[in-house]
């Protein structure tokens, strides 16, 4: 899993409208945890287009075009593969694509709260409780606040400051603010993708949460099942489960590699 200079890339990527600011303190947390096992790891934080610092270019309706701009910005960087992705929701399709197309790229896969065609039914995929918000998120008139808000209580369970958080986000929004027809073409990728049947080569891991509201757990268990990925899940946090108990992702990332280290030693042949 080395990469330039002998260090090890883990690329994250966000999900529907959101951005990496939107990780929060997670990508410190997340390097704590890996330095353990790999300590010249890095983080990229990329946004899809339409969000984040790309917030002014049309969003691609096809999860391949965001992955391939995906690619392209990680070369613009100068950063080589093999890289590690670390992925939620919309962001775990373009990693599931990748993973896909350019397996010889990837190193590692962790994949968060997601969903693939496939695997599961379009009323787990998206809970049908929130087919009615989404549609009043992307067409009707609702402040900047009042939509961030309705995001908020959508995606987390387990906030303690809720409001500190709700305020990063609208500072995020109002520094890149997301267009309403990005938005539904973001929308129109995720439901149209789908993933490929066969096995993903690189390794897999998946984590979810059984208190998402948004997306239905039992779509990582028929990913895991599919794939013979293992699934770890977290009891009570939300759709944004890194922002909710980003510590607890982290460890469990970090418990993983350790584990795939000492099954790969256990499993090397004998010196001669």
């Amino acid at each position: 899993m080395e990469g330039q200079g002998g260090g090890q890339t883990w690329v994250l990527l966000r999900g529907l409208t959101r951005e990496s600011a939107h990780w929060g303190d997670f990508p410190a947390r997340l390097l704590r945890a890996l330095r353990i096992q790999q300590p010249r790891a890095r983080l990229e934080l990329l946004d899809l287009p339409g969000n984040g610092d790309k917030h002014r270019q049309s969003s691609p309706t096809h999860v391949e075009d965001m992955m391939e701009d995906c690619r392209a910005e990680l070369r613009r960087r100068g950063v080589p593969p093999p890289y590690q992705l670390l992925a939620m929701s919309l962001g775990a399709m373009v990693a599931s694509e990748w993973a896909s197309r350019y397996p010889g790229e990837l190193s590692a896969i962790v994949l968060i709260n997601t969903s693939l065609r496939p695997f599961s039914a379009f009323f787990r995929r998206l809970r049908p409780s929130n087919y009615w918000s989404l549609l009043m998120l992307s067409l009707t008139r609702l402040s900047l606040r009042q939509r961030e808000a309705k995001v908020l209580s959508m995606t987390t369970r387990l906030q303690q400051q809720p409001e500190r958080v709700l305020e990063d986000w609208v500072s995020i929004q109002r520094r890149h603010p997301v267009r309403k027809r990005n938005a539904l073409r973001q929308l129109l990728a995720a439901a149209r993708y789908r993933a490929s049947v066969a096995k993903p080569e690189p390794p897999m891991l998946l984590l979810c949460s059984q208190g998402d509201s948004l997306v239905d757990w039992r779509c990582s268990q028929a990913i895991s099942r599919a794939w013979g990925a293992p699934l770890r899940l977290h009891a009570r946090a939300g759709h944004d489960l890194p922002l909710d108990d980003g510590e607890w992702v982290a460890r469990n990332v970090a418990d993983w590699l350790h584990v795939r280290e000492v099954v790969g030693q256990t499993t090397a042949p004998m010196p001669l």
